[in-house]
């Protein structure tokens, strides 16, 4: 029987549970000096000033929004390609995310589309690097001058990702990574906060720990807070993944690399991710886009998990969702571009272990079925 091939899998070495399991002897589980060695390190890494580690991506995009100022009234532009958190944080301040319709061939924001979304009440731009890649951030930038927006970036798919050789996570006032076990590195859950600002890193530490004050005493409280602390084994996963980063980021491409050599002969039926000329990918999820209209790909999706393969619909546009359009109002074709990927978009098995066998059978089975489709 073929073996099930899963969406991701966290590469865990060694190295890894030693770290983890050294942190459980010491019986420091919190407030330890892991989680300061890993912002320190994260921060070298990413080449800002301060990171803040918290306890997920989501609740990065929580506190960046909070230090930024950003509340009831404001409007934050940002894309509605993405993981839902980015535009549920701007809720979270009592906000409005404004959608702004993304880039055909990469997924990204569109800054064509940003300016005509500016009103009076536009407080920022959250910017999305979707998969593992930059959005255009030269125009984006030019805008938020032009307009005086803050930019806020959410990267957290795109660790290590560049932009004309400039890392994202440098670009806005701050910018926010995640370490689930499906991105380039993990944590377990876990991310972490980047900025160039003295009073946003401290800012954000404060918020990220129940709002305690800079004397950090135990019960001296200064301002509303969150519990968003990433624990000590999180961080020591976090130091020994990151040692080991660039080394995973290579082998993620080689997967990818495999996919896309596979597929060429087959543009037809699948269309494989464009990479733009300025950018450095570093491959979060691979994703391809099934060309033929008349494909339904919930089905594909059923029929290659009959093969053992699993694949997910990446990703939905979140103004579609539900709750989102009680709440906003909006319908089917308010964002043409976003809608059409989403149709379009299927994210195949994707991480360190997949052998050029196991990307050919995939690519193989993909085909078979969009070649035999029957509707």
């Amino acid at each position: 029987m073929r073996k099930k091939l899963p969406i991701s899998r966290p590469l865990i070495q060694k190295d890894d549970v030693s770290a983890v399991a050294a942190v459980l002897k010491t019986g420091r589980l919190s407030f330890g000096p892991k989680h300061i060695e890993f912002e320190k390190l994260f921060a070298k890494k990413i080449g800002t000033r301060f990171a803040v580690a918290v306890s997920s991506g989501t609740a990065g995009l929580h506190l960046t929004m909070v230090a930024a100022g950003i509340g009831s009234g404001d409007e934050v532009i940002t894309s509605p390609f993405s993981f839902v958190a980015s535009a549920n944080c701007i809720l979270y301040v009592g906000a409005k995310p404004v959608f702004a319709d993304v880039d055909i061939q990469t997924g990204n924001i569109d800054p064509k589309k940003i300016e005509e979304r500016i009103t009076k009440k536009t407080k920022a731009i959250l910017v999305v690097h979707i998969f593992g890649q930059s959005a255009d951030m030269d125009p984006i930038l030019k805008i938020a001058k032009k307009h005086k927006l803050k930019i806020i970036e959410d990267a957290c798919e795109s660790v290590m990702a560049e932009y004309n050789g400039k890392r994202v996570g440098t670009f806005g006032e701050s910018a926010v990574f995640a370490f689930y076990p499906n991105k380039q590195m993990t944590t377990g859950e876990g991310g972490m906060i980047t900025t160039n600002s003295e009073r946003i890193y401290k800012m954000c530490k404060s918020l990220a720990n129940q709002g305690r004050s800079d004397n950090m005493q135990w019960l001296d409280h200064q301002c509303l807070g969150y519990n968003y602390r990433l624990d000590e084994m999180s961080a020591a996963l976090g130091l020994t993944q990151l040692k080991k980063l660039d080394f995973m980021i290579s082998k993620r491409r080689q997967v990818a690399d495999w996919y896309s050599e596979f597929f060429k002969k087959y543009g037809v039926l699948v269309a494989t991710p464009k990479i733009a000329r300025w950018n450095t990918h570093t491959w979060f999820v691979y994703v391809v886009r099934i060309i033929n209209n008349r494909v339904i790909r919930d089905k594909v999706i059923k029929k290659l998990a009959q093969k053992g393969i699993s694949s997910k619909p990446y990703l939905p546009s979140i103004h579609l969702f539900d709750f989102y359009k009680k709440r906003f109002g909006y319908k089917m074709g308010a964002y043409p571009v976003s809608e059409k990927i989403s149709r379009m978009s299927l994210a195949l098995p994707f991480y360190i272990g997949l052998k050029k066998e196991d990307v050919k059978y995939i690519c193989e089975q993909l085909i078979n079925i969009l070649k035999n489709y029957e509707k």
